[in-house]
């Protein structure tokens, strides 16, 4: 195949981040103040300005989305060896933060459909041990909520919403993390906004979220008595610089959304007519991809690997990523013996070995996605 769309030497990153004026502007103010630590106006300015925008009254800035689930967790003060709901497929930051606190992870198997949690299998799992539910809303699509959220307020169950792919999405109209007790995103690069790193929490609680705040901060003191900790916490807070990058790119997330869903409806009139892979809907009655990533997923019996596919993407400079792996395949876990008595994850077994995505990053061309796409069915063809 002679390479029509683009140069040879040009490589196409999974993600391609685009960073607006507005951003350079923060940052050169943050760098001409002096405020460049956790300490300064954007930091503040961001908590508020993202709150607004999630339609939450709290907002608590953090170093990242792992580090707001780690806080956001401990905040609910769970006891050791309580149960909390998790998906089998998702990053393991969503299992760390359970074991970390000596509690029991539970875990459910994906839907095929939606790539998200099985809803059916979170309502199975719930007993008088469960005290949290972390609903984690997976590449584009959240999780159907409704269910889960109506047992959890009878059953006085606490809901972490994990909105980290999400930000900017809705469900049912209303904006993913302004569910639950409290929710968390992260703003790494490949997020729809980024900080470089970071995460926040959004609550409308204000005990949970001044007990955020101090978790972040090491649970300092106050007064004479700063340096004497009440609490067990972290030194998770976002610098200013951070904080300065996120104002700017909130002020294009409308910008940003319209471009992630132009991206989505380029691959899918290029990819849709494929009988070897399965890509995900446009819609559902209760919401409209947002395609954090670009996710393909091969079909059963079609006589070529997943590791053949994307080793060949990447010999014509095209980079991709694999599908999570399921917590009960992870080996730190399994050195732990876990999981070892959790059955019927078949379908999170299956998108992990048979799912990867595609470069979609706000910053990448139509050109670009064309070459991508026009490879990848060249590869499924066996033509290349």
């Amino acid at each position: 195949m002679k390479r029509k769309l683009l140069s040879k030497n040009k490589f196409i990153p999974v993600n391609s981040p685009k960073i607006f004026d507005k951003e350079k502007t923060y940052v050169r103010d943050c760098l001409n103040s002096g405020w460049i630590s956790s300490e300064g106006k954007y930091v503040k300015k961001f908590e508020k300005d993202f709150s607004r925008y999630n339609k939450r009254i709290y907002g608590v800035a953090v170093s990242s989305g792992t580090a707001a689930l780690d806080i956001a967790l401990k905040s609910l003060n769970l006891k050791k060896g309580d149960e909390v709901i998790i998906p089998a497929f998702s990053i393991i930051s969503t299992a760390l933060c359970v074991v970390k606190l000596g509690l029991k992870p539970v875990l459910v198997d994906s839907s095929l459909t939606t790539w998200n949690m099985d809803i059916d299998q979170v309502v199975k799992k719930i007993n008088k041990k469960t005290k949290a539910i972390i609903i984690t809303h997976i590449y584009g699509f959240p999780v159907d909520m409704k269910k889960i959220l109506k047992i959890a307020k009878r059953k006085k169950i606490k809901v972490i919403e994990d909105s980290a792919e999400m930000i900017g999405q809705t469900y049912f109209k209303k904006k993913c993390g302004s569910f639950g007790d409290i929710s968390v995103f992260s703003f790494y690069a490949n997020k729809h906004i980024t900080t470089g790193e970071g995460g926040m929490i959004l609550t409308n609680d204000k005990k949970i979220y001044f007990k955020c705040m101090s978790l972040r901060n090491l649970c300092f003191g106050t007064g004479k008595d700063r340096f004497n900790h009440d609490d067990i916490g972290w030194n998770y807070r976002m610098t200013n610089l951070q904080a300065a990058i996120g104002c700017g790119q909130l002020k294009k997330i409308s910008w940003i959304i319209k471009r992630k869903r132009q991206i989505g409806r380029k691959y899918i009139s290029l990819l849709k007519k494929s009988k070897k892979i399965e890509i995900q809907n446009f819609k559902f009655k209760y919401a409209e991809n947002i395609f954090w990533v670009f996710g393909v997923l091969l079909k059963k019996n079609i006589g070529i690997k997943r590791d053949y596919i994307v080793n060949k993407l990447l010999n014509y400079n095209i980079q991709t990523r694999n599908f999570f792996i399921p917590m009960h395949k992870q080996k730190i876990f399994k050195k732990m013996n876990l999981f070892s008595k959790t059955k019927n994850l078949k379908n999170s077994e299956y998108l992990s070995l048979n799912g990867f995505y595609l470069p979609s990053g706000v910053g990448i061309s139509n050109k670009d996605i064309e070459y991508v796409g026009k490879t990848l069915i060249k590869i499924l063809e066996s033509k290349i």
